[in-house]
């Protein structure tokens, strides 16, 4: 699919209107950054990062597999009343089902999202089978779009198996077969971090902390498992941050995803030491953790506004206990009914409220100026977990337009 085939008129026309309005959007933020000028303040700038999933992709022959009709998980969008007829879930994306790994839908993209205030894309990064899976979306399209410069990147490990969860034909199915592992042992460790630092972390626009490229890890058990053990682990990320030392940088910035699980990996007994945690942290070398989802710590089957109440209570645990940084998340939702046909479900997460979770992210990170302004959102594009800032029937540019009010309109 392209831009123009994908889109419908009334789809041009949304997107005409916003770009009209874009200039006086412009001058708008102008005047209030002066404003602040002149008060001898500079605007406090917030690095939005939104994870992207890179699954909706019309060029990645091996993705069809999982989506025989050849436009990746679009599909599972599409089809889902199809196959589950008169189900509540049916959502639609106002820009159309998009070839993401389409130059031109990136730059549209990157576009609308750099206007509303995300300004760092997260890219949901795969390895099986000895090469990459999934990495057209990044390559073919975000990469060589036009307007590149205005968004920085970076990479997130997603190293997990890959079961039967992406194909609708079998995800009810439940016989928790791996197709892929996401373990990969030392030899292919080095393969994977070499070429990352070549393609990746040299590029311009690659995020970086105090000059430091960022890369984090979805699956701590899963690496570990891979490399054969804590120590080994350690060895192999000692490695790595050489070399990105040697190929020029001050260092690496290493994070990992905070799940409740990965924080008492077998080996670090807590009647060993006061904070196993942060020993076992500490021993493996990361710096830095965000969360990928609510739904890997809180009860997602309920109110939108009663999991931010556990979210406040996870953080102020976070900053009692741990000594690595912390950069706060914020999930737009879940429901992963599209895949599955059932789910728990987030209730009530209206853009009103999502804006509400963002201000508490905002507010977090004021209250640590020693850290850098990241903040982490669940998701630019993850339709079938029902978690994305894209615009769609229902709420239309609701999620950007949160986003735009609590990061761009405040200045």
């Amino acid at each position: 699919l392209s831009l123009h085939d994908a889109l419908p008129i009334c789809t041009v026309k949304t997107l005409i209107k916003y770009s009209i309005t874009a200039a006086a959007f412009c001058l708008a933020c102008g005047a209030g950054r002066a404003a602040a000028q002149q008060q001898g303040k500079a605007p406090k700038q917030y690095d939005v990062a939104a994870y992207v999933y890179p699954a909706y992709a019309s060029d990645d022959p091996r993705l069809r597999p999982f989506w025989p009709m050849g436009i990746g998980e679009w599909e599972t969008v599409m089809t889902m009343q199809q196959r589950n007829p008169g189900h509540y879930w049916d959502r639609k994306p106002l820009w159309g089902y998009v070839n993401e790994a389409d130059p031109a839908v990136m730059s549209m993209e990157i576009e609308q999202a750099t206007r509303h205030g995300v300004n760092v894309f997260i890219f949901d990064w795969y390895w099986y089978d000895g090469r990459p899976f999934m990495e057209t979306t990044l390559d073919n399209g975000f990469l060589k779009a036009g307007n590149v410069d205005k968004m920085r990147f970076y990479l997130m490990w997603a190293n997990h198996d890959v079961l039967n969860h992406w194909d609708t034909r079998l995800a009810r199915v439940h016989e928790q077969n791996v197709i892929w592992t996401g373990k990969v042992d030392r030899e292919e460790f080095e393969k994977i971090c070499r070429r990352n630092i070549e393609k990746y972390f040299k590029h311009p626009q690659y995020y970086k902390i105090d000059g430091k490229p960022v890369f984090m890890v979805y699956d701590l058990p899963q690496l570990i498992a891979g490399l054969g053990g804590v120590e080994q682990t350690a060895d192999a990320l000692k490695w790595f941050k050489k070399e990105v030392k040697k190929a020029g940088f001050p260092g690496l910035e290493l994070q990992f995803a905070m799940w409740s699980i990965n924080l008492n990996y077998s080996g670090f007994d807590g009647g060993k030491t006061e904070n196993p945690e942060n020993d076992f942290i500490r021993t493996l070398g990361f710096t830095g953790t965000t969360h990928y989802q609510f739904a890997h710590f809180a009860n997602v089957d309920q109110d939108y506004l009663t999991i931010l109440e556990q979210v406040r209570d996870e953080w102020a645990r976070i900053d009692t206990t741990y000594d690595f940084t912390y950069y706060p998340h914020i999930s737009v939702g879940w429901d992963n009914s599209p895949r599955t046909g059932h789910s728990a479900v987030v209730k009530n997460n209206t853009p009103e409220n999502f804006a509400r979770g963002l201000r508490m992210a905002r507010e977090y990170i004021d209250a640590h100026p020693d850290r850098a302004p990241l903040i982490t959102v669940n998701s630019w594009n993850e339709w079938t977990e029902t978690s994305y800032l894209m615009p769609c029937n229902v709420f239309g540019y609701g999620y950007l337009e949160a986003v735009k009010k609590v990061f761009i309109d405040i200045q």
